[in-house]
């Protein structure tokens, strides 16, 4: 990083300035990122997710296997009612 030359106090004011105003956006930023930090392991939004992705899982499985058994299902209760 070069070394900025200034030619009056009020640049420098002026730089010191805009120096605060960008730290304390970094520091809001940071406290954002902790609070979204803590709301994501809450027991609560913990749980939702838990749920979500048991769900998924467990049905994208389940759908596959319902697929197919089904129709084996219907051709053995079809051969039944024949006799066969």
């Amino acid at each position: 990083m070069q070394t900025k030359k200034y030619s009056s106090y009020a640049q420098i004011d002026r730089e010191l300035e805009i120096l605060k105003v960008e730290k304390e956006i970094s520091y809001q930023k940071l406290v954002l990122s902790v609070q979204k930090t803590k709301k994501s392991f809450s027991f609560l939004n913990i749980t939702s997710n838990v749920v979500d992705t048991v769900k998924s899982t467990f049905f994208s499985s389940y759908g596959t296997i319902l697929r197919l058994v089904i129709p084996i299902i219907i051709k053995w209760f079809r051969n039944k009612k024949r006799g066969n």
